[in-house]
Formats: C-alpha cells, structure tokens, sequence
C-alpha cells in the first residue's frame, strides 16, 4: 500500500509538469513538415480527384498516396542532403562566422545542424508550393478543355497522365 501511495503521488506531481506549457521562448522551432504531412496538403489543396490523376491516373486514393509518399521522401530525401553540402562549404569558407549566423545554443556547436535543418525546410517548402501551384494552374486548365488538355500533355495510349505531366512541366519551369 505505501509503494502504491508513492506511486501515485510521483504520478501526480510529474502528469501536471508533462503536460504544461512550453517557458516562453521555448516553443516548438518550424521543422521540416513529414512526407505525410506534405501529401496530404496536397491532397486537401487539390481535391482528391487532381491528386489522384497527379500521382496515380488509373489508381485507387491508397495508390495516389503511396505515390505520393515516395515522390515526396526523394525530395526531402534530396534536398538535404544538398543542404548538407551547402552548409559543409559555407562553415568550411569561414567557421567563425557560420557558427556565429546560424548556432542557437551557448556555444553555437549546433550551427551545422541548424543550418542544414533551414536550408532543408526552405527547399522542401518551395518544392511544395510550386507543385500546388502548377496544380492549380493544371487543374484549371483542364476545366476550360479535357480533350484539349489531354491531347496537349498526355503521352501515353490512354492519355490518362496528363495532369501529371502539366504539373511536372509548370513546376519545373518555376511558373508561379
């Protein structure tokens, strides 16, 4: 009984603490949002049924999103480690001062972390917003003219890809 005693009051002191508020200034840093998390704002950004011809034309929703989640694994899976070397070349030009613009800790030991981590997230970021846009564009497109759009982007038999490939096109052109 006095162990279950201890147990319960080491349980109600610590419950409160774990579920209290961050110390101001101590919130949660923006991070680089998860594949899922990027599929799926894609998915609520476009509708199910763009997003379906964008990443799975004959498919079902599950194969759109799988999909999805591979394509956008290899981009996040890319741009970090393009991060790393931008970063690696920036605190190998001058240490000092890299450690001084980008660590967040007392003796800015974190710096090639962080800035791997922002360089990361930027480059995912813009990767996302220029695939929605180009989304939209294509999905606008293709109100005024299905046949005509799939004549002007599709490449193969059924033409089915189409959506895909005017997305593909507009994103990697830059068009925003």
């Amino acid at each position: 009984m006095k162990n279950l005693v201890i147990i319960v009051s080491v349980f109600a002191l610590g419950v409160p603490a774990a579920f209290a508020a961050p110390p101001a200034g101590q919130g949660k840093q923006a991070t680089t949002p998860s594949v899922s998390q990027l599929c799926k704002q894609q998915r609520n950004a476009i509708g199910m049924s763009a997003f379906r011809a964008l990443y799975a034309p004959t498919g079902t929703p599950k194969a759109a999103m799988n999909a999805c989640l591979l394509a956008q694994k290899s981009i996040v899976g890319i741009s970090a480690k393009n991060a790393a070397k931008e970063c690696k070349a920036e605190r190998d030009a001058d240490e000092t001062a890299f450690n001084a613009k980008y660590g967040k800790n007392a003796n800015d030991k974190n710096a090639y972390g962080k800035c791997v981590s922002m360089k990361s997230r930027e480059t995912v970021t813009a990767q996302q917003q220029a695939t929605l846009n180009a989304a939209r564009k294509c999905k606008a497109e293709k109100a005024q003219g299905a046949q005509a759009f799939s004549d002007k982007y599709g490449t193969n038999k059924n033409k089915r890809n189409a959506f895909g490939k005017c997305v593909s096109k507009l994103s990697s052109e830059g068009d925003d």
